[in-house]
């Protein structure tokens, strides 16, 4: 039974960083993700003047829950959303002039409502360009805490922002959500706070954060059920079978309910206690499906849903198009490149059957274009990126590794240059 090995969750390497630097004492991360994304995420920690130490199995930071050492500190995110939405929040919570910035994709992205949340805290925070995008500058006093009120609508990295950052204020928070997209992602953000010592209530759309910290521990972070998504499509559009370890019914991750949509779709799915196995039975069906809380794997199954036999429609992914790129456009951009039938609206996509023809797959500089497509190559050979080397974001490995399983099932891939 083919077995592949996934490396480490992005989402939960990026809020154990976080956890670990707030906490009292000294924090081991178990099998951390290392790319570009957590690679810069830990150097934003450095620059901060925390102390990360890094061997290839572990990661050990010291916390400081008086925040950063360094009184000034300019730090760079790179591409890395959790890295320019968690920092500023943590750094907030210390004392001192903190500049970040981040590269042009990521200038991009929205930030407004944390940054409006932040200011109605009484962070003194400033844009210097466009408001509401980085660059921008926090001159950091601390954080009394308080009630505070926040639109989650296009992200929910601003709710887990403000969850981190709740117990290091000296009244603790109450945030009230009037709108939400990806609450899986929360769920996992109160789980892994709960490790650390903290008990986060909720009172309808409100959560209540205590003041008081957090606590040092040992944390083990589990594959990335994101990543996961795009094995586990191969399988179900090849008729072949994979199997993930480490992602089972304990799994923190939502986008694991991905396997759930192949198995409306025919595929075959075992939910062990600490692994998850998809065989593929030669057919797929066509499927509507609301995936506001896992939009993350919107690109995989619009990449393999060609070669089911009827429309999928997918909704209310809206979010999507302030990810990396616009995700929703990508997609329909690149299966017109194919020679398939699509139609889009504002939060919806909806893709005919069809049988693919090889072209190159623009990929706007984003992970998971590239990684969803390779999906698509295993059933139509030819397939070219014009950027495959993006996969460093989160899985720098991905193309050996999908390239060994495709080989162990007899499927020649078309060289990755």
């Amino acid at each position: 039974m083919p077995r592949v090995d996934i490396p480490g969750s992005k989402s939960v390497t990026a809020r154990a960083l976080f956890l670990a630097a707030a906490a009292d004492g000294v924090t081991t991360l178990v099998r951390p993700l290392r790319s570009d994304d957590t690679e810069g995420f830990a150097e934003g920690l450095t620059r901060l003047g925390y102390r990360v130490g890094r061997t290839p199995g572990t990661w050990q930071v010291d916390g400081r829950p008086q925040g950063p050492a360094r009184p000034e500190a300019d730090v760079h995110c790179r591409d890395g959303a959790t890295t320019a939405r968690f920092l500023p929040a943590l750094a907030a919570a210390g004392h001192g002039s903190y500049r970040f910035d981040a590269s042009e994709q990521m200038r991009r992205r929205p930030l407004a409502p944390l940054t409006r949340a932040l200011r109605d805290l009484g962070v003194d925070l400033r844009h210097e360009a466009a408001e509401g995008h980085h660059p921008l500058r926090i001159e950091a006093a601390g954080v009394e805490g308080g009630e505070v009120t926040l639109d989650a609508g296009q992200s929910s990295q601003y709710l887990t922002a403000l969850l981190l950052l709740g117990p290091l204020t000296r009244r603790g928070l109450r945030i009230r959500v009037t709108d939400l997209v990806s609450a899986p992602y929360v769920e996992i953000t109160l789980a892994m706070m709960r490790s650390f010592g903290v008990e986060v209530a909720r009172e309808g759309d409100t959560f209540v954060v205590p003041p008081g910290g957090y606590r040092a521990t040992t944390y083990a972070i589990e594959p990335d059920a994101s990543t996961a998504s795009y094995f586990f499509a191969a399988a179900a559009v090849t008729g072949r079978e994979v199997t993930v370890p480490g992602l089972g019914r304990g799994a923190l991750q939502g986008d694991l309910r991905f396997v759930d949509v192949l198995r409306r779709m025919g595929a075959r799915v075992e939910t062990g206690a600490d692994r998850t196995t998809v065989r593929g039975t030669g057919a797929l069906r066509g499927v509507t499906v609301n995936m506001r809380d896992i939009s993350d794997t919107m690109p995989t199954l619009a990449a393999v849903a060609p070669f089911a036999d009827g429309p999928v429609r997918i909704e209310d992914v809206a979010n999507t198009r302030v990810k990396e790129c616009d995700r929703l456009d990508a997609c329909a951009e690149n299966l017109r490149r194919l020679g398939v039938e699509v139609a889009t609206g504002e939060d919806w996509i909806e893709i005919r059957p069809g049988t693919p023809a090889p072209a190159e797959v623009r990929t706007y500089g984003d992970h998971r274009i590239v990684m969803s497509f390779a999906v698509t190559g295993l059933r139509t050979p030819g397939i070219t990126f014009d950027d495959p080397g993006c996969v460093k974001k989160t899985f720098p490995g991905f193309h050996e590794a999908f390239g060994e399983l495709a080989a162990g099932w007899g499927i020649p891939l078309t060289p990755i240059r």
